[in-house]
């Protein structure tokens, strides 16, 4: 077995380089070499920092040996790098493991050498022996396409507005509402307004007690990833009424709401007016402490939400969201496994009871479904004759979009010619089997 300090060598690549595995003493050096890489303008900490954490503090999921290190053999000197960290995610309410490939660099001067490919050779079969059917990945556009994932879930997403926006507290009344540190005693009450807002969203990431201290306490402060959680309170009563996480530090010129959720039967519109004003205060007093004016109140909080819905007028600046990279290395295994969730669709559905065949053709391979009674009952490969064989075709990695509720099958055929279908029958059990619903799955990191 080996010991945290132990260097696991993996291969020799040639050209002077070894690839190997990570260990405790690490930690600096994956710090400096992040830092560098990953800084617009000069290092920055705060992504050095989120490496150095994942070796020296306690983490839920994320072991010492879980960065990949392409180095010099002779000088020990980093020259790409990348790590796995696993979770759990759920879709609806199945759960399944996910890998999530990050802090991906390579020095410029050693790129274009397929070192990040070897790299990701390595964690997608460590990803497979820890039994994980997903891999997600946030990162620079059309990237991470190379390596088979595709951009299908929302990321991030805000809107915003202007001081003139802010919703005025009325004359001789004072602020319903108060926010508090939460604390590792908080916990069971943010898991449970948690497990309400889920609702509204088909992929979640799932968060136990571990990995709730972790998002609570386990960051250290210059992290790039800590948040600041608070406890939403009714003044009158004492009452925890819901949660909200900020960052440590402005984004741009404000400091935005990062999660925003009430308990269920509560009044968005009767709380968001006072978390509006809160969070303008917030964004004044972290821009002062680093020298910036504060020009907005933000809730960054995707593309759809009840607090945009209450404060609509409110809120004229729209970011629309980036995208999470997937990749889904078994398909059958896959859609296996969240079978119950498809045949639940076909229960509540027009065709409930539904028996027959789906062939889906992706033009070099392909996946046949067969149904009974409103079953999924098995899933086999299927090698297409012909371009135009099969019952529905989906180009590339645009399946993807369906599956994980980012696109309808209008939306894929408005854009890519060659996702088709001929039956109504076809269209109807895609429809059925994959509904549009957004997505906010803020994984662990």
């Amino acid at each position: 077995m080996q010991t945290p300090n132990e260097t696991p060598f993996l291969r020799d690549l040639g050209g002077g380089l070894i690839l190997r595995r990570s260990t405790a003493g690490d930690a600096e050096k994956l710090y400096a070499f992040n830092a560098q890489i990953h800084g617009d303008d000069g290092p920055d900490e705060r992504v050095g920092q989120w490496a150095r954490d994942l070796l020296e503090l306690p983490h839920p999921s994320f072991g010492v040996h879980d960065f990949t290190i392409v180095e010099e053999a002779n000088t020990g000197k980093i020259v790409s790098s990348l790590n796995l960290i696993s979770q759990t995610w759920s879709y609806e309410d199945i759960p399944f493991r996910v890998g999530r490939p990050e802090l991906v660099g390579t020095l410029p001067e050693y790129r274009k050498r397929g070192l990040v490919r070897i790299q990701f050779e390595e964690i997608h079969r460590w990803s497979a022996d820890r039994g994980e059917l997903v891999q997600v990945i946030t990162g620079i556009p059309y990237y991470y396409r190379m390596y088979g994932y595709e951009m299908c879930v929302d990321l991030a997403g805000s809107r915003s507005g202007y001081y003139p926006n802010l919703p005025k507290l009325p004359e001789a009344t004072s602020e319903p509402f108060r926010l508090r540190p939460a604390e590792n005693h908080d916990i069971p009450f943010l898991a449970e307004v948690n497990k309400t807002a889920s609702s509204r969203s088909l992929l979640n990431t799932v968060r136990d007690e571990a990995v709730w201290q972790y998002e609570l306490t386990g960051r250290s402060q210059k992290n790039v990833h800590k948040l600041v959680w608070m406890i939403i309170e009714r003044i009158s009563t004492g009452e925890a009424i819901g949660y909200l996480a900020h960052p440590l530090f402005s984004w741009g010129n404000c400091a935005p709401a990062i999660f925003f959720e009430l308990k269920a039967g509560t009044s968005w519109l009767e709380v968001t007016p006072t978390i509006a004003r809160w969070l303008w205060k917030l964004g004044m007093e972290i821009c002062e402490k680093e020298g910036k004016t504060c020009e907005l109140f933000t809730f960054a909080l995707g593309s759809q939400h009840p607090a945009y819905e209450v404060l609509r007028s409110n809120l004229p600046k729209v970011e629309l969201p980036y995208a999470w990279y997937l990749r889904v290395p078994d398909l059958a295994a896959f859609l296996q496994h969240i079978s119950p969730v498809l045949e639940k669709r076909l229960t509540h559905s027009l065709i409930p009871g539904y028996s027959g065949e789906l062939k889906i053709n992706f033009f070099t391979h392909g996946l046949h479904l067969f149904f009974a009674a409103g079953k999924l009952i098995n899933i086999t490969p299927w090698q297409p004759d012909s371009k135009n064989e099969g019952d529905v075709s989906f180009p590339n990695l645009s399946f993807l979009q369906i599956l994980f509720g980012h696109r309808g099958l209008d939306d894929l055929k408005n854009a890519y010619a060659d996702c088709f279908w001929e039956k109504d029958e076809t269209r109807i059990l895609i429809h059925t089997l994959f509904p549009r619903k957004p997505s906010r799955p803020y994984g662990v990191a």
